[in-house]
């Protein structure tokens, strides 16, 4: 009976360590709720002024809806607070309305993107600025290893850190603000003025010709013959006096 008692007693262990065991391996659920841009960066801190600028652009409402009403994904480039601190002082403040949606939408690509996948994509990247192949709002990216480097035509940066990912939704830090060629580049050339005709000069054709009426006229033989007169009229009266 002692035996029976203990044996039971063993397999009721061997039960209680196995259901242990299985409950510790468990995943840990994930956050309840849909999925929400501005708690991710609030809960990974230093992110103050991108916080307030997706709210007042309305970027935080449309990067929700669609990561919870699509299937397409979002990757995010969140530069922290210090990034937007070395910019020069009123960056932001010379901006309009609709220039603060573009410098927001230009951190957003609008698809899921690994860290490995940043491998294999083709530069420049869509973002939704707005296309890239006009030269507006080139992003490229290029690997070395694990790191990802990027760079706009006017700043280049690294991934600093993965703030979150999961399949559908990347927030890369980065510690700059990524600055579009078409907000920051430097401004386009003037046209250069039209050059005037030089006129040019009168062939010989153009050259007016002088017509008979105004040729010169050769006075050399009338003035020898008007002296030849004189001279004979002076002989003749030296004639008529010797006479």
């Amino acid at each position: 009976m002692v035996k029976l008692l203990l044996l039971h007693s063993f397999l009721v262990l061997i039960t209680l360590l196995k259901c242990t065991t299985t409950l510790a391996q468990a995943p840990a659920p994930g956050p309840s709720g849909p999925t929400n841009i501005t708690a991710i960066l609030e809960k990974a801190g230093q992110f103050t002024t991108l916080i307030r600028l997706l709210k007042s652009t309305q970027m935080a409402d449309q990067i929700n809806q669609q990561l919870n009403n699509s299937n397409q994904g979002i990757t995010l480039f969140a530069p922290t607070d210090n990034a937007f601190s070395n910019l020069k002082s009123g960056t932001l403040n010379s901006l309009t309305d609709q220039q603060k949606v573009q410098l927001v939408q230009f951190h957003v690509l609008p698809s899921f993107i690994s860290v490995s996948q940043f491998q294999t994509v083709s530069n420049p990247l869509r973002t939704q600025a707005g296309n890239s192949n006009n030269g507006q709002f080139p992003l490229n990216v290029t690997t070395t290893g694990n790191q990802v480097n990027i760079t706009t035509g006017v700043v280049n940066t690294t991934v600093a850190n993965t703030i979150y990912t999961d399949n559908q939704l990347a927030v890369y830090q980065v510690d700059q603000v990524l600055l579009p060629l078409q907000l920051f580049g430097p401004p386009s050339p003037a046209p250069a003025p039209s050059k005037s005709k030089k006129e040019s000069p009168p062939s010989s054709s153009d050259a007016p010709t002088a017509s008979s009426d105004d040729a010169p006229v050769d006075s050399s033989g009338a003035v020898v013959l008007t002296r030849h007169l004189i001279v004979s009229f002076i002989v003749a009266v030296f004639a008529a006096f010797s006479l």
